[in-house]
């Protein structure tokens, strides 16, 4: 469904990422033993300015490297014009991921000193956590530029008007708008939102006025029974009552 679409792009974007982070978590700890720690890191630093390297600085040139072979090698693969677009597109959504790992890597540092004076600090180089790196891809698919999908030399913008603007290494890429997910399409395979479960308090995309597209929704009663301030009774047996709760639940029409 919705091949070269913004979503397919994040998606793309987003498992390259993960893949980076992953593997980069493996080698630091010990897991994988084609990798370790970054050593070209050792012995730098800046003995004036009171700090060198040490500790385990995440090495994600293995992470990048492994990413790189496991999700652009089939694409690379692929043979012909049909789809050539798509498939540059592909290669450069997976690596604007990859991308946004490294971005965001960070610096943490530890003190030594007498009665922590940190005169002297330990730092090592470490990625970011994923949900950091995920609202930063989150950020780049609002974002996304729509591209041509006839593929000269170079991958370019589907507004004329704006091909002279580069594309970033970091942005994210599609060829193809997105369909209507608020209406069911089996043909696209897409569900709609018709009787999803919402939230009506909530601004966020849970929430009733997003989800249910305008639509509105409606709120029935839900009734719960289940078991409640249970005991133990000496000997030998658990005594519970029964307890009965009313919940308001919101379906979008």
């Amino acid at each position: 469904c919705c091949a070269g679409t913004k979503e397919t792009a994040f998606i793309s974007a987003v498992t390259a990422a993960g893949l980076v982070h992953s593997v980069t978590r493996s080698c630091s700890a010990g897991n994988v033993t084609e990798c370790s720690c970054d050593v070209t890191l050792r012995h730098g630093g800046s003995a004036s300015e009171g700090w060198h390297w040490g500790g385990c600085s995440d090495d994600i040139h293995y992470g990048m490297s492994f990413s790189r072979k496991f999700l652009d090698v089939p694409f690379k693969n692929i043979t012909g014009k049909s789809g050539s677009g798509l498939v540059a597109m592909n290669l450069h959504n997976n690596e604007a991921g990859r991308q946004a790992v490294a971005k965001l890597m960070s610096v943490d540092c530890r003190c030594h000193g007498v009665s922590g004076s940190c005169a002297v600090k330990t730092c090592w180089k470490t990625m970011s956590a994923f949900e950091k790196i995920g609202r930063f891809l989150k950020d780049k698919y609002e974002n996304s530029i729509q591209i041509s999908d006839r593929l000269k030399k170079k991958l370019r913008r589907k507004e004329k008007s704006q091909r002279k603007i580069p594309i970033g290494k970091e942005d994210l890429l599609y060829v193809n708008k997105s369909p209507n997910y608020c209406v069911e399409d089996q043909k696209l395979g897409i569900p709609g939102t018709q009787g999803r479960e919402c939230n009506r308090t909530s601004q966020g995309p849970e929430g009733c006025n997003l989800l249910c597209c305008g639509r509105g929704y409606n709120t029935h009663v839900v009734r719960h029974v289940e078991r409640c301030e249970c005991k133990f009774v000496w000997c030998c047996y658990v005594r519970c009552r029964r307890c009965e709760t009313m919940t308001d639940v919101h379906t979008c029409k």
